[in-house]
């Protein structure tokens, strides 16, 4: 059933649902040489569903240009370290590589070259993740937004008032949680303009943030209740007539360096530098003869002509 919203942008995690499409897809969805191409098949019927479903009126599928940016590790040096592959030689310039399944990483160059000749914007800037784009985007959008991710850092981004939701899917996209702010505050218990220093002060092992030792999910939340944000909450810490517990007390102060540059690290960056695109859902092929060029030595077929139906039909 499509949603009835007008004037919409559709903001796609695209890392979180290509890493998606890997796994739900079986690597027997292969190119004509037998290459896997089941990461970028299953990206396409992704965005095919989500055009259909959500009819958009644009679309951005934002990037990883940096998936571990340099100025988050200087503050917390076990950001996404776990996921290092390679790290970037001292002094270079580069990137550290990110572990990434062997036959999933040839497939990336593939979903580009197919979104920029359908037409698809899509946008990823140096130094920064496809969170920060998203968030950027999201702040200076002029109508409703829908972020499609399985991150749930970017719930800091859901704004009832601005019609900033995202999209959190359970299987396929087809499948996918609205999480509003009441969702929020009921999954959590903290508002959406909470979420991020609810997250520093939890932590999050799947990103190499730490926390603070003995604060779970669950005592995360009571604390930011009871002082309002992260500020309020070391504050009662640092003050010896507040009725925190010793041990909370002692876990928060104790966390105060990891507490001064997390939510550095936890906010989405509101500002960054973005290139000029054109986020319109495209009408036809940017690129056709590149395009068939590519479907035809990839095997996309099925997957790409619906995709190309989606985008017809919903003009």
């Amino acid at each position: 059933m499509t949603d009835a919203r007008p004037n919409k942008l559709l903001l796609l995690d695209t890392a979180s649902l290509y890493f998606r499409a890997y796994f739900g897809v079986p690597e027997s969805v292969k190119a004509p040489d037998g290459t896997p191409v089941n990461a970028v098949r299953g990206l396409l019927d992704f965005i095919t569903r989500l055009v259909t479903d959500h009819g958009p009126d644009e679309i951005v599928a934002c990037m990883d240009a940096d998936w571990r940016p340099q100025w988050r590790v200087d503050l917390i040096p076990s950001y996404k370290a776990h996921r290092v592959a390679e790290e970037a030689p001292e002094g270079a310039s580069g990137p550290d590589t990110e572990e990434i399944p062997d036959t999933l990483s040839p497939q990336v160059p593939v979903i580009e070259a197919v979104l920029d000749a359908i037409g698809i914007a899509r946008v990823g800037v140096a130094g920064y993740e496809a969170d920060d784009v998203i968030g950027t985007l999201a702040g200076q959008a002029l109508w409703a937004v829908d972020i499609v991710t399985g991150d749930r850092d970017l719930f800091q981004l859901v704004d009832d008032a601005r019609g900033v939701r995202v999209l959190y899917p359970r299987k396929g996209v087809g499948d996918c949680d609205f999480i509003t702010e009441d969702v929020i505050l009921e999954r959590y218990g903290v508002r959406a303009d909470q979420y991020a220093d609810f997250a520093a002060l939890r932590g999050d092992a799947s990103d190499g943030l730490p926390g603070v030792k003995g604060i779970g999910e669950k005592t995360a939340a009571q604390l930011i209740n009871e002082h309002g944000d992260l500020a309020g909450v070391r504050r009662a810490a640092a003050d010896p007539a507040s009725k925190l517990t010793p041990a909370k007390r002692r876990g928060i102060l104790e966390a105060s360096d990891y507490l001064d540059v997390a939510p550095k690290v936890v906010t989405v960056a509101p500002d960054v530098p973005l290139p000029a695109f054109d986020p319109a859902l495209p009408t036809e092929p940017a690129d056709p003869e590149v395009l068939e060029a590519l479907a035809a030595r990839w095997g996309l077929g099925s997957s790409l002509m619906r995709l190309l139906d989606a985008l017809d039909e919903a003009h």
